[in-house]
């Protein structure tokens, strides 16, 4: 995904919308903390990698030395934070609901959940303010492993070990949030050069996602974490004063004020 139509900014918006850099925003640690798990959980299991398997790598080609570590290389934080039914429910490892939404399985996985985020996480952010937005989005993420678990129990999917990674489940939930508040913003794919209204790329990814999960095909347990952050997002963008208990009760009471004097700007965007 690439450039964007800037008639966005001709809409009634709020200061930051789609797309935007802000150094103390959510979005801008969000991804931060993200790129930086992954490089130091890589660089563990590297070194740990090569204090117990050394000797024998270094009987190897130095061209293949990074191919080896890269594909039997155990990353630590990994290991200790993906979800599974087995580890987060049957033995009691509730952390893992939270933990496995900064991992990811690998560097195009992490490129790509964080460029969604980078583009559609303003526009929810500036909406929600910076608490309501981080429960929005660690709670989207926690509804995604239950979309997961759910469907496992009801055999839709298979296999209580298998490891779930990733923040796309979060991502989900800030892309359909993002989709009700801004549906005619339009993304530009790179490949294939082809526009498109983010109502229907929010659509199309989400019709996707659940025809992936429900008919087994590739990466459904994946999918299925996508559905539940979606559905969720959904909610809670329709009701956002859900995420009210994040907030000192002194700025509830402000919002509360200036809502009662003024036209929420979201109305516009309820299309």
């Amino acid at each position: 995904m690439g450039i964007y139509d800037r008639d966005y900014y001709r809409t009634p918006t709020p200061r930051r919308g789609f797309g935007v850099f802000s150094m103390w925003s959510v979005t801008t640690w969000l991804i931060v903390v993200n790129v930086a798990i992954f490089a130091i959980d890589a660089f563990l299991a590297r070194q740990m990698f090569y204090n117990q398997y050394g000797e024998a790598l270094r009987q190897l080609p130095p061209a293949e030395r990074p191919l080896v570590v890269s594909r039997y290389a155990i990353r630590p934080m990994e290991a200790w934070g993906y979800f599974s039914f087995t580890k987060a429910v049957l033995e009691f490892q509730a952390w893992r609901f939270l933990s496995f939404q900064f991992l990811h399985a690998n560097l195009g996985h992490l490129f790509s959940n964080m460029l969604s985020l980078f583009l559609f996480g303003p526009i929810v952010e500036n909406y929600l303010g910076w608490r309501r937005y981080l429960a929005f989005y660690l709670l989207c993420g926690c509804s995604g492993a239950i979309s997961y678990m759910l469907l496992l129990l009801v055999g839709l999917l298979h296999g209580a070990d298998v490891p779930l990674v990733g923040a796309s489940a979060g991502i989900f939930g800030v892309l359909v949030a993002g989709a009700i508040l801004a549906p005619d913003v339009t993304i530009m794919f790179i490949f294939p050069p082809v526009p498109i209204q983010l109502k229907y790329l929010a659509l199309i990814l989400v019709g996707w996602a659940a025809y992936t999960a429900l008919s087994g095909g590739y990466n459904a347990g994946g999918q299925a974490a996508h559905i539940g952050g979606a559905a969720l997002g959904y909610l809670l963008i329709r009701h956002p004063h859900v995420l009210n208990f994040v907030e000192p009760r002194s700025q509830r009471s402000l919002r509360l004020r200036r809502r009662s004097r003024s036209t929420d700007w979201s109305k516009n965007f309820d299309r």
